[in-house]
């Protein structure tokens, strides 16, 4: 049960950050290696004002919007100054790491004795007995249930189309007498914005920052991601899909990319319960991306010559 709650977990607070992932990766088409740097980020600023006496829920909307920030600076660097899209996340990933040593003060800031989002008086009073041991699954599923509506919503908009059109078909923002260059920004915040809230809730689930923790970050992000997009991309091929959802077709996948990060953690965490140590972490990381990958381009293979 214990393995279960941490998969969950875990499961949805990297689902967070894979949402930015996808924002990056499968819409704007843009590798972004910033999220490397934003995701401690997000945990660096939370670990300074949880320890400066801040309000635990005040750093969520705080971490997003530095996060945001920083993801700006990514696009700035890229439409405005030119630089390749994989240099310009390089650069702010390289910088960010000396940002969060600055924030923090240290490399290592744990705060095991504070409050935070899972584990205060309020959610203590509310989840007791059996509860209590799945209050942080609850409280998380409530968070992102939130960000997903929030995103879900924004994505309805015009600048949420806008969005989406510049991945799809950049040309068409142009005729429409769009600047692509500022959606694309705005795409960057909001992805950066979405990892750095993830590193947020990372930092208040384990009570620690760790200057290390985003390494590989964008490996996790494109794994679940992959993961996610595959399983809608059966059930949409497979005709199993109701047609109800295609009218809230960003939903849908929004959704199974969460569940793509549910079953990356369960992955991972399988693969530590058959006897590989937890300092193999980033080595199964790697592992499971690249059979991830090797699957994915068999099915899209099979799929061509059919």
């Amino acid at each position: 049960m214990g393995l279960l709650i941490t998969v969950l977990e875990q499961g949805m607070i990297y689902g967070i950050m894979a949402l930015g992932v996808y924002i990056t990766y499968k819409i704007l088409d843009f590798p972004d290696l910033t999220v490397d740097g934003s995701f401690p980020l997000g945990a660096a600023v939370t670990a300074i004002m949880i320890t400066k006496g801040f309000s635990a829920v005040l750093t969520l909307p705080v971490s997003f919007l530095i996060g945001a920030v920083v993801g700006m600076l990514t696009g700035l660097i890229h439409v405005k100054l030119k630089v390749r899209d994989l240099l310009s996340g390089i650069i702010m990933m390289t910088a960010l790491y000396t940002v969060n040593l600055r924030i923090a003060g240290r490399a290592n800031l744990p705060f095991y004795k504070e409050e935070t989002v899972f584990d205060n008086s309020l959610t203590q009073r509310i989840f007791q007995g059996n509860l209590s041991g799945w209050k942080t699954v609850i409280v998380m599923l409530l968070i992102t249930v939130i960000v997903k509506i929030l995103l879900d919503g924004f994505m309805q908009t015009g600048a949420g189309f806008l969005l989406r059109a510049v991945g799809d078909n950049a040309s068409i923002v142009t005729a429409m007498g769009q600047d692509r260059g500022k959606i694309k920004i705005l795409g960057l915040s909001i992805a950066n914005g979405l990892v750095s809230l993830s590193g947020c809730l990372f930092a208040q689930q384990s009570r620690y920052f760790e200057i290390s923790s985003g390494t590989g970050t964008v490996v996790i992000g494109l794994a679940s991601v992959i993961i996610g997009t595959s399983i809608y991309e059966k059930m949409d091929h497979s005709g199993k899909m109701p047609k109800a959802l295609y009218k809230v077709r960003f939903g849908v996948i929004t959704t199974s990319v969460i569940l793509g990060s549910v079953l990356y953690k369960g992955c991972v965490a399988l693969a530590i319960q058959m006897g590989l140590k937890s300092t193999d972490l980033k080595l199964i990381t790697a592992v499971l991306l690249l059979v991830i990958l090797v699957f994915s381009m068999e099915r899209k293979k099979v799929k061509k010559d059919a």
